[in-house]
């Protein structure tokens, strides 16, 4: 009962957001030769607005979890998301602000209309959180990873969300691959992982390679989520 909930209510999250996530603006930006890196975490709807505008633009990141009582990278940070983006020696807070500096930086200068919509975008990016009851927001118990780990994923999917919410709240670092419809990362990826199906972890600690949101979760709770 407890994963058909998870489903069902990340489902609902989906929604709730009307499409926002889903597929690439136009061609995609231009990818920056730096891997950008964001501080956020799963059950913030501001940063949800964040990872929105990745996924539209069609940009990897490198993101640092900072669920509340965590202790490996919230240290420090007082708000979320706060983006770094090596490339231009930038860094910022505020999801719009964010938002706007990615389209306006990587894209064509036109942020999508999820995220153009003011208090509505907000309002519904709130609403996608309470559907989740907090999943994705609070730390616990975890062992840290040597290296990054990797997730080929776009953010409305229901199924991936279930996966970023472990990472989050087992605070383990991983590069955000976005794979959205239109993407032009889909090609490569099927290449490397034989079939387009999301999510997908690699976990380079370790050699394991796997699909199935409900197989990732579990792995990552085997693995990491020990005192």
């Amino acid at each position: 009962m407890g994963r058909s909930l998870d489903v069902v209510t990340s489902f609902g999250a989906s929604v709730s957001r009307l499409g926002a996530g889903l597929m690439v603006r136009g061609n995609g930006s231009t990818p920056p030769p730096k891997l950008l890196e964001l501080y956020e975490f799963e059950a913030c709807p501001f940063c949800r607005k964040a990872r929105e505008a990745f996924t539209a633009l069609d940009l990897e990141v490198l993101v640092y979890p900072c669920p509340k009582g965590g202790e490996r990278f919230r240290p420090g940070k007082k708000m979320f998301p706060y983006l770094v983006d090596p490339n231009t020696n930038t860094s910022m807070y505020e999801s719009m602000d964010i938002a706007r500096y990615l389209a306006k930086t990587y894209g064509g200068g036109t942020l999508p209309l999820g995220l153009s919509l003011g208090p509505l975008t907000t309002a519904s990016s709130m609403l996608a959180s309470a559907w989740r009851s907090g999943h994705g927001g609070r730390a616990r118990p975890r062992k840290a990873p040597g290296k990054p780990l990797e997730l080929w994923s776009f953010e409305s999917s229901p199924y991936c969300r279930l996966v970023r919410e472990a990472l989050c709240e087992l605070e383990l670092p991983y590069v955000l691959h976005n794979v959205a419809k239109g993407s032009r990362h889909r090609e490569s990826f099927v290449a490397r992982s034989g079939k387009m199906m999301v999510p997908y972890l690699v976990d380079d600690n370790t050699g394991k390679a796997m699909f199935e949101s409900a197989d990732i979760v579990s792995y990552l709770d085997a693995t990491y989520g020990g005192p």
